[in-house]
This record gives structure tokens, C-alpha cells and sequence, in this order.
């Protein structure tokens, strides 16, 4: 029988995975000139840009399916410490209305890093 902890995983997997893969396919559709910018501004190479692509598309259909989840999580919470560091630089300032400007992607860092430690569960494609 299925525990809650199950579903709350899967749960968990279903949002980070989704949420993310919207943010993948907006940059497959509309390109990644922004992140190649950031990658300049900050002085690194810009065909790390690409690894983008990896971080928000690959790995959240594989944190979708539970097929290496822990693995496809560690790849999105770099993604996200990443994404952190060149669009904020770890900055804890306030956004317009109160929350922290880095709210997004720390709550996504925090999410993956939280399916690493628990793993994708019964509905998965490992089924770990």
C-alpha cells in the first residue's frame, strides 16, 4: 500500500520537475543570449551557457520521471546556485514587495536538494 510519504515525493518531484522544465522550454524556444550575457558579466565562458539546457530541461524530465532523480536534483540545485550567483551574486536584499529577490531559485535550490535526500519513491521510473 502507498504511503503519504510516496505521494508527498512524488508531489514534490511533479512541481520541481515542472516548474523548472517551463523555464527550460521558454529558453529552447526564445534562445539563451540572456545567460551568455550573465556568463560574460561574470567572466566566464560563454559556451557554459549551454549546460542550461541540461539544467532545465533534461534533468527535470528526469526528476519528473524518477529516473535518477538524485542525480537529475544535484544537476538542477548547481543550475540553481548558478543561476543565484549571475543574475543576484548570493545578494539577501528585498524584493519590491517584501520576499527576498532570490526567492525563486532558492526555494527550487532548497526543493531539489530535498529530493536528493529523500529520492524519487515508489512512483517512479527506478522506484527508489
Amino acid at each position: 500500500m502507498p504511503t503519504n510519504s510516496d505521494i508527498a515525493k512524488l508531489l514534490l518531484r511533479l512541481s520541481v520537475g515542472v516548474l523548472i522544465l517551463f523555464h527550460g522550454i521558454h529558453k529552447v524556444i526564445h534562445g539563451i543570449s540572456g545567460v551568455k550575457a550573465m556568463l560574460s558579466n561574470a567572466g566566464l565562458p560563454e559556451f557554459l551557457s549551454y549546460g542550461v539546457y541540461v539544467g532545465e530541461v533534461v534533468a527535470p524530465i528526469f526528476i519528473i520521471l524518477g529516473l535518477y532523480a538524485r542525480l537529475a536534483s544535484v544537476v538542477v540545485a548547481f543550475n540553481m546556485l548558478v543561476a543565484i550567483f549571475l543574475a543576484y551574486g548570493f545578494s539577501f536584499s528585498l524584493a519590491k514587495y517584501g520576499g527576498l529577490a532570490i526567492e525563486s531559485p532558492l526555494l527550487f535550490l532548497i526543493m531539489s536538494l530535498i529530493i536528493v535526500l529523500l529520492g524519487s519513491g515508489k512512483y517512479s521510473v527506478n522506484n527508489k
